[in-house]
């Protein structure tokens, strides 16, 4: 049994399919859609570039073809360990042999004044894309309360919608945690140039609806600012009420070792929620972008095969913003690192930004240069002492030859 019918829970079904296993197979999704990928909904889908067609992770008849139970609208409100059962919404029981946890993420909202008026958006499911789309085609204004990628993306699609955005940040960049002030600098100059305008270090105190609509924010320096609608885009929780519940370890996710196990031998977990020790990295991450929800439930199906497999994908995510496409490859968190290091022309936008530590690679993004992750992937997972210079100099291959 899979629990979330997203990105996660089909390729957890696909696998254990490739992977040989001919049982039964049910895939419980607490939505109305058959599983879809979740980035175009802040990109081409919510630009109108593209259909919502093109999102499925599956044809519509791929479930059925490969045997797979998919059932939409089904929520599950408990797990039974010792009985090995999930009970659903309205009291049914399912027995499973292994299960695998692939319930995702929520938006966060903030606990303040007008959090419900209409107007207030949210960005996690396809009716919410769709909710944004109708408003930004309807307003003159938006506010975006966080500067993450989902705040960014959607005040670029809005800015490219002809809507005035203003961009509400408690740091004092955009993306500073994620990237640092080097590269966050590169976002938050971008963003400026296509109109956005940015209010940092301050936070929204009240979401202004004096008739139930939303006419406006006041920020906590007391700055009022006129807008029809409010994305509220400050992270997500990972959705871990059914497994705390069922007493498994939680912390940040659904805690799990490089095989994606939980500390029951029968239930594993992948995608958003799942917390997994990388063996590469050494530590305990848990990543919130597609590469996860497409490649861990392999390494989960294998678990709940048998199989000893561990997942050491480096993360992995990528963004469009206007004429601005990235890919960003490693893990680094504040204080990780002692130097970001610049390859190309970052003025025009076209460069490679390494996050070093004594002289070794942890990460690193491509800015509108490609087909360079695998030698970025290399320089990483060497785990050697790169020549700095040779690494920023464009005219040297980037290769293992820069490392010492």
């Amino acid at each position: 049994m899979i629990v979330g019918a997203g990105m996660a829970g089909a390729k957890g079904a696909e696998a254990l399919r490739d992977q040989g296993f001919d049982g039964r197979i049910t895939l419980l999704g607490d939505e109305a859609h058959r599983p879809y990928e979740r980035p175009p909904l802040s990109k081409e889908y919510l630009m109108g570039s593209a259909e919502f067609d093109t999102a499925y992770v599956h044809p519509e008849t791929w479930y059925a073809d490969n045997r797979v139970d998919l059932r939409l609208n089904t929520s599950a409100r408990r797990i039974d360990r010792s009985l090995r059962q999930v009970e659903l919404a309205d009291g049914t029981r399912l027995e499973f042999d292994k299960l695998m946890l692939a319930t995702g993420a929520r938006p966060r909202s903030i606990p303040v004044p007008g959090h419900d008026a209409e107007g207030v958006l949210h960005l996690r499911r396809v009716g919410d894309s769709d909710r944004i789309k109708e408003a930004l085609a309807n307003i003159e204004d938006l506010v975006v309360v966080g500067a993450g990628w989902i705040g960014l993306e959607v005040a670029a699609a809005a800015r490219q919608a002809g809507v005035g955005v203003t961009v509400v940040e408690t740091a004092e960049l955009p993306l500073l945690r994620v990237l640092g002030r080097e590269v966050a600098e590169v976002f938050a100059a971008m963003h400026r140039e296509r109109g956005v305008s940015f209010r940092f270090t301050t936070a929204v105190d009240e979401i202004l609806a004096p008739s139930g609509k939303v006419t406006g924010v006041r920020l906590t320096d007391g700055l009022e600012i006129d807008a029809q609608a409010v994305l509220i885009a400050v992270g997500v929780d990972p959705d871990v009420e059914l497994a705390a519940e069922a007493k498994l370890r939680v912390s940040n996710g659904v805690l799990v070792d490089a095989t994606l196990r939980t500390g029951d031998p029968n239930i594993v977990a992948a995608g958003d929620v799942a917390n997994a020790f990388h063996p590469l990295l050494g530590r305990q991450i848990r990543v919130e972008h597609w590469n996860n929800a497409l490649n861990q439930p392999a390494v989960a199906a294998s678990s709940m095969l048998g199989g000893d497999t561990s997942y050491s994908e480096l993360p992995y995510f990528f963004t469009d913003q206007y004429d601005l496409g990235m890919e960003y490859l490693g893990h680094v968190e504040p204080g990780d690192y002692d130097e970001v290091l610049f390859r190309g022309d970052v003025a025009t936008r076209e460069f490679i930004a390494f996050w070093l530590s004594e002289g070794r690679v942890l990460a690193g993004m491509n800015v509108n240069i490609w087909d360079v992750t695998e030698p970025i992937k290399t320089l990483i997972t060497s785990g050697t002492t790169i020549d700095r210079h040779a690494l920023g100099d464009p005219s040297v291959p980037l290769n293992e030859h820069i490392a010492r």
